[in-house]
């Protein structure tokens, strides 16, 4: 992969921009894909959750010579338990999607960083400027005005589930920021087989049609890993505010695809939402915005 994006890339930060452009285009069809599925939430969780743990603890084994088991041992308690906060923020997600419209979900999910600031200074008590605060109140602003759009309708509850997964995982981008060498891919695959445990007792795994299987398949055993690796890889080189200005794309990309498809067109108050969400974390991240306190998150792989 590398030495591809090294001949069609050249230089080290060009190949960094190719590698995470290309993870969030590839991450982007994850909603249209558990959209076509076609089938109920938790045999969706189910296979989508076992197919990435078991892909990528191949991806393990393979690059590394390690067992899962082993690749999260040797870092204690705290891999384990940012495996089980991966999970959980897999399930808000899938839920929020076959619940919402893909752009709610997609909009209010991106506001992980900024759950991420507020339990980093509430749990590691570090300092927080006051133009973080800022962003802070006016994507939450953003948040409410999507809300506002779902009151009184069935997509409340996906909104909900939406919320949930960028707290966890904000939660998880403070514990991994505590434990920064805690080997995602590792964490990734437990997140992945603990989403399938959770969904266990109300799937229906041998119930589908060949369609929802391919579809399953090509999400969980080609999709999903290469966006993750993709966008891992990325982070080597270039900075996490930068691969958080990036993956904003997946915020316009994945309703589009979902309305090539579907034709599912969002209310207007997501949109007015979504433009203060997306303005408000281009400025946060941008270099202009960080120029005195550069900010530090980990990435969503």
């Amino acid at each position: 992969m590398n030495r591809l994006t090294s001949l069609l890339f050249p230089g080290e930060y060009s190949r960094g921009i190719a590698l995470a452009l290309s993870g969030v285009f590839v991450l982007s069809f994850d909603s249209l894909l558990i959209r076509m599925a076609m089938a109920d939430p938790w045999t969706v969780l189910f296979w989508r959750g076992l197919l990435i743990g078991i892909t990528l603890s191949l991806v393990l084994f393979f690059a590394s010579k390690k067992l899962l088991w082993s690749a999260l041992a040797v870092h204690g308690p705290a891999a384990f338990v940012s495996g089980a906060l991966f999970g959980l923020s897999s399930a808000g997600f899938v839920l929020s999607i076959l619940n919402t419209h893909v752009a709610n979900t997609v909009l209010i999910f991106s506001t992980a960083p900024i759950f991420a600031t507020i339990f980093t200074w509430f749990f590691l008590k570090e300092k927080v400027a006051l133009r973080t605060w800022l962003a802070v109140l006016a994507t939450m602003a953003g948040v409410i005005i999507v809300f506002k759009g779902s009151f009184g309708t069935v997509n409340l509850a996906g909104d909900l589930f939406a919320l949930f997964a960028a707290a966890v995982v904000g939660g998880n981008f403070t514990l991994l920021r505590r434990h920064p060498h805690i080997k995602r891919t590792a964490v990734v695959a437990l997140g992945g087989f603990v989403t399938a445990a959770l969904a266990w007792s109300w799937a229906s795994p041998l119930g589908l049609g060949f369609e929802s299987y391919l579809v399953l398949g090509l999400m969980g055993i080609v999709q999903m890993p290469l966006a993750l690796m993709l966008l891992t890889v990325s982070t080597r080189i270039l900075s996490s505010p930068e691969v958080s200005i990036i993956l904003l794309l997946e915020a316009i990309l994945a309703p589009f695809w979902v309305w090539m498809v579907f034709e599912e067109s969002p209310p207007g108050l997501t949109w007015l939402g979504g433009i203060i969400i997306v303005c408000t974390l281009l400025l946060y991240f941008s270099p202009v915005g960080r120029k005195h306190h550069p900010p530090r998150a980990a990435p969503r792989s």
